[in-house]
């Protein structure tokens, strides 16, 4: 009886062991998961691989519209999504595991643990993970706007000597610090609902101190051009320019861009209509004369031997300083004035105008040995000297109108020598820079308007010989004899 009894239950767990090995001999697209089974709070119970992929990976794709609030610096608060912070599913893996329930395994464990279904859900959770350098761009685009920067010590020159001007302090974004404060909250406990997140922020301090700043005594470098003859506009766009220049303090390493400081060239902004070239002509914009500000102190900066590292020529030459010494600034081209303050102290950066002059000084630590003199020489490779004036007929101007519509100009190409003497003594040259400046044919207007045929004829006759001295003197004979 004993025997019969044994063999039942061998029987029986045969059966029950074909029964699993049939069901784990299934293939994995045709498995489906045990009941009970759960992705987080997704019910996964019945559902094949596909399946289970499509609902888990929806859930994701969904909560990627989630709502997310970044606390940035002071009251900033930036809007985005989890989408927008590179949120996705990092554990795809867990479809496989959640068919394999039951079906790995030796028998006792297979049976074990679909026992254990039978009383209690199996919750697999689902893991998220975040794309680091998505959330890094993204912070450093919409929410290091709202950092607060420090404002340097800095110097103001009155009365003959200086002023030290006290800083204070900024806040900034600590991007590294934001990314992995993110990370941790939306792949750790998050409960999928949308949530404020305060970002990490750290104090900046200013930058210098009263003893590195009561240093800063002697002129480095100093340059003056002249604007006597200019029209009042332009007359007051230099001096407007030179304004919003002058006080300027540059620390080490710091690099100053002309250009940002004197824009934006409006009337609001203390701008004129003054000529200015533009497309090989003379023609009035606002802020004509500004180039004068920059080419002046240019020409400072290179004195005090600071690090240019933009400069432009003008399409034309200049009168006010030597080929290849100018430096041109202007909107629409890109044309900028910029240089770094290349040494150990901090500089000082002064301006004004006073009778119909221009000056900038650069104040600085002057540790440069003595004996050792700095100077700039230009030197001229090519003259490109213009054709004769052309000459156009104006049938709507009467004999004897002749105009200059613009002036010729003779072309160059030249550069700039940086000249080093000790004692008196030349002890390097090097050159700064090079520059290309456009050859331009001058025009005239003659007048041919007359109800003189033979006059007519004559006037046309000298304009068909090219000769402007010639075409002058019959028009003035013409106009005479016509009074």
């Amino acid at each position: 009886m004993k025997r019969i009894w044994q063999a039942g239950c061998v029987c029986a767990l045969l059966l029950a062991c074909a029964l699993f090995i049939g069901t784990g001999a299934q293939g994995e697209d045709h498995k489906t998961v045990q009941s009970g089974i759960y992705a987080g709070k997704i019910d996964l119970s019945g559902m094949t691989k596909e399946e289970a992929l499509q609902a888990v990976g929806s859930f994701v794709e969904d909560l990627k519209e989630t709502p997310i609030t970044l606390l940035a610096v002071g009251d900033g608060r930036v809007a985005v999504t989890a989408g927008e912070l590179g949120i996705s599913w990092a554990n795809p893996e867990l479809v496989t595991e959640a068919l394999e329930v039951g079906r790995r395994g030796n028998f006792i464990k297979r049976y074990k643990q679909l026992k254990e279904l039978e009383h209690k859900n199996l919750v697999l959770p689902i893991k998220l993970s975040l794309d680091p350098q998505v959330i890094g761009e993204l912070l450093t685009s919409a929410c290091t706007e709202y950092d607060i920067e420090p404002v340097n010590m800095s110097l103001v020159r009155e009365n003959g000597g200086f002023r030290i001007v006290e800083g204070s302090n900024g806040c900034v974004l600590d991007v590294e610090k934001s990314i992995d404060i993110i990370n941790e909250r939306l792949t750790g406990d998050w409960d999928y609902q949308p949530c404020v997140i305060r970002l990490e922020a750290t104090v900046k301090e200013p930058r210098g101190s009263a003893e590195e700043l009561s240093r800063v005594t002697d002129i480095l470098g100093s340059f003056t051009t002249s604007f006597s003859g200019s029209s009042e506009d332009r007359t007051a766009n230099i001096k407007n320019g030179c304004r919003l220049i002058d006080g300027v303090t540059l620390y080490p390493g710091e690099e100053f861009s002309a250009f940002e400081r004197v824009a934006p060239f409006t009337g609001e902004n203390g701008y004129f209509m003054a000529g200015s070239f533009i497309d090989g002509k003379v023609v009035d914009s606002l802020g004509g004369g500004i180039c004068q500000v920059s080419t002046t102190l240019y020409n400072a900066v290179l004195l005090a031997e600071l690090n240019v590292t933009m400069r432009y020529n003008h399409s034309m030459t200049v009168s006010y300083v030597s080929v290849s010494a100018d430096a041109a600034i202007a909107e629409g081209s890109g044309k900028d004035l910029r240089f770094i303050n290349s040494l150990k102290h901090p500089v000082y950066i002064e301006g004004y105008t006073e009778n119909n002059r221009i000056t900038f000084n650069i104040y600085g630590v002057e540790d440069r040995e003595a004996g050792r003199e700095v100077r700039y020489e230009s030197e001229i490779l090519e003259i490109i000297n213009p054709p004769a004036d052309a000459i156009r007929a104006d049938n709507t101007k009467p004999v004897g109108y002749v105009v200059t519509d613009s002036r010729a100009r003779v072309g160059y190409r030249a550069r700039l020598w940086k000249i080093v003497s000790r004692d008196g003594r030349e002890i390097s040259r090097t050159q700064v820079n090079s520059s290309s400046y456009n050859m331009v044919q001058g025009s005239v207007t003659v007048g041919t308007a007359t109800s003189d045929p033979a006059v007519y004829k004559e006037i046309m006759a000298a304009i068909g010989t090219g000769s402007l001295s010639h075409v002058r003197e019959v028009a003035a004979r013409l106009a005479a004899a016509a009074e």
